[in-house]
């Protein structure tokens, strides 16, 4: 088990006139190796949820466990769970700093206390893994687009070696073109290394595509916690509460109002289109 949130409460301004209970008595496993979803609207917990997991916060009361271990212990070694928790901001690009896109990326594991050679073949390896073309390794960042600026920060994280990888809107502001590429890259890098990933997202179609589970975060509670299927067949449920299913998940439902025998627990487009053609009695050639 890479990672147990046991009760978990935390408030904002405890003690104060603005006292706010962000997280709500949240339970939560987290296996090793799972590409996770984290939805809700603004305001519902999921940065709050997701800075706890990287211990920038300590909960208000409860526990959390990372392999095994309680990091809330006296004498738990923080500096070594945020190397192995790694977390990349909103515009994470506001983050860069350095007067290349290399030297940006091997501040990380520098600051590890790594030797020259090892912090160079991590950083290597990072840009590698993110797909930026090595003619850009040596520009300044500033000069990047906004999606190669992304990748930039993502290698930056990556190049710490992380267990758990937490992304907290990666896809905020970009074009679709960018978005893809950016969510094609990572869930590639979740298959290829095996690591956790968690992917804080507005966009249900990302989070449908991409995850093997979504949690539903309202009013710093956790609302839903299940594989996406499940979780879209509860649309009206999650409008309710200022969210919505993917578009496909109600043209199937117009569809099947219509008569069609469409599977309306499809999520994706390519599950969308392979239950029409199917419904309508036709092979679909891809």
């Amino acid at each position: 088990m890479s990672m147990i949130l046991d009760h978990v409460n935390y408030i904002y301004g405890q003690g104060t006139p603005l006292e706010t209970k962000a997280l709500d008595d949240i339970c939560l496993q987290i296996p090793h190796g799972q590409f996770v979803g984290i939805i809700g609207h603004t305001g519902s917990g999921k940065s709050t949820l997701m800075q706890h997991m990287n211990g920038l916060l300590k909960a208000s009361s409860g526990h959390i466990y990372f392999n095994g271990e309680d990091i809330y212990d006296k004498d738990y070694n923080m500096k070594k769970l945020r190397s192995k928790v790694g977390l990349v901001f909103q515009y994470p690009e506001h983050q860069l700093f350095e007067i290349d896109v290399f030297s940006d990326v091997c501040f990380g594991p520098k600051n590890l206390g790594l030797d020259k050679k090892e912090t160079e073949l991590r950083a290597f390896d990072a840009l590698r893994k993110v797909g930026l073309p090595m003619e850009l390794y040596y520009q300044s960042p500033f000069d990047l687009s906004g999606g190669q600026k992304r990748r930039v920060a993502i290698a930056g994280v990556l190049a710490m070696n992380p267990e758990v990888l937490i992304l907290d809107e990666p896809t905020a502001g970009l074009d679709p073109k960018g978005r893809d590429e950016i969510l094609c890259q990572i869930k590639q890098l979740q298959t290829d290394t095996g690591m956790t990933v968690l992917l804080v997202s507005h966009s249900m179609e990302d989070v449908a595509e991409y995850v093997d589970r979504i949690i539903v975060m309202n009013k710093g509670r956790v609302l839903y916690d299940d594989e996406p299927k499940t979780v879209f067949a509860h649309y009206k449920e999650l409008e309710a509460v200022g969210l919505a299913a993917p578009q496909v998940t109600y043209i199937l439902h117009e569809l099947r109002a219509r008569g069609l025998a469409v599977d309306v627990n499809a999520t994706t487009i390519e599950e969308a289109a392979d239950t029409v053609y199917a419904a309508l009695g036709k092979v679909r050639r891809k």
